[in-house]
């Protein structure tokens, strides 16, 4: 986008929640690294700038990783630190989507009874505009005086693969302290998701020994290896079903989701590989001492105490710590609220199986939640969100807003 394609579509055809969503959508922004024929995250990026701009917001733009920018959005006085009084309140969406396999349009947005159905409409270009608007409202009311505190977005790329832009974006917070509450805007059909689990990803690789295999006992056969590594993990899967469950997020688990061996018929394989993936709950490791290769790692010890000739080596690929907000959360007691004050009814407290960005966030000190709008095809062809969820969650994060940094 030009700069004066990027001015104009800051302007007037963004005023309102619903123009800034079907701008947002418009833009290509699949995550590079899940499709590299994709352009990334820059173009919706420079128009979040742009619109925030136009609006008197301070911005702070970041791209540690070329090509792969995230946006900071400021509602205070641009000083770019804690604003003077009142409480801070921490906003938190993805610039990024997956791909658009399967999609004859994927970036026109199409309204049906009420669902807009695009790439990102539900995860999480609604977000994303919902947050603006409300740094913006934020704005207002300080300048007339009705807001002391601050709201700040963290618009982040590459939630998708490796959440290069939250870490970004949390490290050029980081002088600034704590925030009072932290909003992680994934989308959650307006419950409050107060967990969720982690993962990792580990790779083995076997070696064997090469025989033909008429001669198979001048060999050793990495794929029988391999079928030994693959029961192991399903009977850990079968253990951590049979053990303690958490209450919002029930059992860790271990899946077998690659699998190769062997190099050619009529050669005893000396060679085989799996990536195994594991599902961890509060309490559990992904990483570090007690995380999945240490487990992983017994399983192979356990396996070469049986076959002297198992030999193996084992990477983390990606390693991710699940999150747990707690009982007491001031975070979850804010956003519950503000909800009820907006809708009525406080929101159910729930968790969700998958990882977010929300851990990050919380790691950094700050007290977290989940908290976002309704929708469905999460990462499929049919995705969609509810546009009146969309406006139910602006006005729920506008409350939060006063209710923290008013």
């Amino acid at each position: 986008m030009s700069g004066g394609d990027a001015g104009r579509a800051a302007g007037g055809d963004t005023a309102t929640l619903r123009g800034l969503l079907d701008a947002l959508i418009r833009i290509d922004s699949v995550n590079p690294a899940l499709d590299p024929a994709r352009p990334g995250e820059g173009e919706a990026a420079r128009l979040i700038a742009a619109w925030a701009r136009a609006r008197g917001l301070d911005v702070t733009w970041l791209e540690g990783t070329p090509d792969r920018p995230s946006v900071i959005v400021r509602s205070g006085d641009g000083a770019g630190g804690p604003a003077r009084g009142g409480g801070r309140v921490l906003l938190n969406a993805h610039l990024d989507t997956v791909g658009v396999a399967g999609m004859e349009a994927p970036f026109a947005p199409r309204e049906v009874d009420g669902r807009l159905y695009a790439r990102g409409a539900m995860d999480m270009k609604a977000s994303l505009a919902a947050c603006l608007r409300v740094v913006a409202a934020a704005a207002d009311a300080a300048r007339a005086g009705r807001l002391d505190g601050e709201v700040v977005l963290t618009a982040v790329a590459d939630e998708e693969h490796d959440s290069i832009g939250t870490r970004e974006t949390l490290a050029a917070l980081a002088p600034e302290g704590p925030f009072d509450v932290a909003v992680v805007t994934e989308p959650t059909d307006l419950t409050l998701h107060v967990a969720h689990r982690g993962f990792a990803v580990v790779d083995v690789t076997l070696t064997g020994r090469a025989s033909h295999t008429s001669r198979p006992a001048d060999g050793v056969n990495a794929v029988t290896h391999l079928g030994r590594l693959l029961a192991a993990a399903e009977a850990a899967n079968a253990a951590l079903a049979g053990g303690p469950a958490h209450p919002l997020l029930g059992a860790g688990a271990w899946q077998a989701v690659l699998a190769s061996g062997g190099r050619e018929l009529f050669t005893t394989p000396d060679r085989a590989t799996a990536s195994l993936e594991r599902r961890t709950v509060p309490g559990e490791r992904a990483a570090g001492p007690g995380g999945a290769e240490d487990e992983v790692r017994a399983w192979l010890d356990a396996l070469a105490a049986q076959d002297p000739d198992v030999r193996a080596e084992t990477r983390t690929v990606v390693a991710r710590e699940a999150f747990e907000a707690g009982d007491a959360s001031v975070a979850a007691a804010h956003v519950a609220a503000a909800a009820e004050a907006v809708t009525g009814s406080a929101p159910a407290r729930v968790g969700a199986p998958y990882w977010t960005d929300a851990a990050l966030v919380a790691d950094a000190g700050h007290p977290t939640v989940l908290y976002g709008p309704v929708g469905g095809g999460i990462h499929q062809p049919g995705e969609w969100v509810d546009l009146a969820s969309v406006e139910v969650l602006e006005a729920v994060l506008g409350a939060l807003v006063r209710r923290v940094a008013g």
